[in-house]
């Protein structure tokens, strides 16, 4: 278990399947927090890889939550923004201007 964040520690998660070294996994780890952010970000939300062992979720006005993977962002952007979000909606995936 994580000291700093509480999340059990597991042997891997799905999006890191055919990754062989720890590298490979970390510089995932960090392009899925890119393409995350590019969706987020006409919300007003970001999320960051924490670096240990989740996904830093925050707003603009500072709110910010701790989720363990991508399974668990997408509630966390409900509860953060007070709206339902569907990542597979094609609106989302192009951010309003």
């Amino acid at each position: 278990m994580c000291s700093a964040c509480g999340f059990p520690a597991r042997p891997g998660h799905w999006t890191d399947a055919g990754l062989a070294t720890p590298q490979d996994r970390l510089r995932a780890r960090f392009h899925r927090a890119a393409i995350l952010r590019r969706v987020l970000a006409g919300r007003g939300l970001t999320a960051h890889d924490d670096g240990a062992t989740g996904l830093m979720l925050s707003t603009l006005g500072g709110a910010h939550v701790l989720v363990a993977d991508a399974d668990g962002l997408w509630d966390a952007v409900a509860r953060l923004t007070g709206r339902p979000f569907d990542p597979l909606d094609p609106a989302f995936l192009d951010p309003p201007a």
